[in-house]
């Protein structure tokens, strides 16, 4: 019988688990800027179902998080309209590990440093399982989409374009 690799507990996992929310572990071998594409490809996982979690902010540069299909991108205009701002961008990324205390590449909507609100994606709800980043770069975590919303408060918004 083949032994489970050991991953380190996180901010997510520890939330995850304080909460008794069901979730499974899905480390792989990290790859600078391959994205949610490379994760999914190792993994064996449709890229659709792989939500990527991304630090943006406001045009008063207050943060926010956006959970996005990992084959998806952020039609910005889209987004702020759907959210009331005047608009939105994606953070710089030593900006984005502050507000969330993860490194890009690594960033989880789960035990973030500073509550921010959250955007979902709204097809993601309609998946039956979901896999987001555990908190670390290299490891994904597999939920139901739900959780995102009772979890969070992820507010569900249509801004996906195809990349």
């Amino acid at each position: 019988m083949a032994k489970k690799a050991h991953v380190s507990e996180t901010p997510a996992t520890a939330l995850l688990k304080a909460r008794a929310i069901e979730f499974t572990e899905h480390p792989y071998e990290y790859l600078e800027h391959g994205g949610a594409q490379h994760s999914a490809q190792v993994l064996g996982l449709d890229p659709f179902a792989v939500v990527k979690t991304l630090i943006m902010q406001d045009e008063k540069a207050l943060p926010l998080v956006v959970l996005m299909h990992g084959n998806r991108t952020v039609s910005t205009k889209n987004l702020a309209r759907q959210i009331g701002r005047k608009s939105v961008e994606p953070c710089k990324p030593e900006v984005a590990n502050r507000h969330s205390g993860y490194l890009v590449g690594g960033t989880s909507p789960f035990g973030t440093r500073k509550t921010m609100p959250v955007f979902m994606e709204e097809s993601i709800l309609l998946l039956p399982r979901i896999w987001l980043n555990g908190g670390k770069r290299g490891y994904l975590v597999g939920i139901a989409p739900q959780v995102c919303v009772d979890l969070l408060g992820a507010q569900p918004v249509s801004c996906a374009l195809e990349e």
